[in-house]
């Protein structure tokens, strides 16, 4: 599961590299740098050559890019929009285009599986509204390198419901990934506090 949702993690890549452009953000050297090095971490988890290109494999690259592309649109509404109301068209936006397609593959789900997808409903929308809130705090660009600590929720996830384990090439990665992040973090601490 690691594996195959760190495909979408060029999201923070798309962020950086369209941020300047769209969003007149500053990015400095070091800010690309802490990226790159997170993007080489995602490269030694899935190790390119060993995982087959497949319809699966772009749509998690196409989510990257989409979600990428949606950190900077969230940011660029940061001024005009509350939080709640970016939230809702999000909401909304979602919905209208999921309607066309999931009657197509609609499959009636159990009591259990209804609950299940509450629960992630909620958790969603808690998640989305803490994203929206630190877009307005903060630049997208400089938010972007900590999108790469979802990996290890994934990674918990993926052992605890899946028993999948991942092997020494993820933890490596992850290492460069987190690492990469906290560099970011403590760069931008440093600036303000400094």
């Amino acid at each position: 599961m690691a594996k195959a949702l760190t495909l979408a993690f060029v999201a923070p890549l798309v962020t950086t590299a369209l941020s300047p452009f769209l969003l007149n953000e500053k990015v400095g050297y070091r800010r690309w740098t802490a990226v790159l090095v997170g993007f080489f971490g995602i490269l030694v988890v899935i190790r390119p050559g060993l995982i087959e290109i497949n319809l699966a494999s772009i749509a998690a690259v196409g989510t990257g890019c989409f979600y990428g592309f949606y950190l900077i649109i969230t940011r660029k509404l940061h001024s005009t929009d509350s939080p709640l109301l970016t939230l809702l068209i999000t909401g909304i936006v979602g919905a209208i285009i999921a309607s066309f397609f999931v009657p197509i593959v609609w499959i009636n789900p159990t009591p259990i599986q209804w609950s299940w997808m509450a629960l992630m409903g909620v958790f969603a929308c808690l998640g989305h509204i803490l994203i929206i809130l630190s877009l307005r705090y903060a630049d997208a660009s400089k938010l972007a390198p900590f999108g790469y600590f979802e990996i290890i929720t994934n990674l918990i996830l993926g052992y605890y419901v899946f028993s999948d384990f991942p092997d020494k090439y993820t933890f490596i990665g992850l290492f460069i990934i987190v690492s990469s992040g906290l560099y970011v973090f403590k760069r931008e601490y440093y600036h303000k506090y400094k």
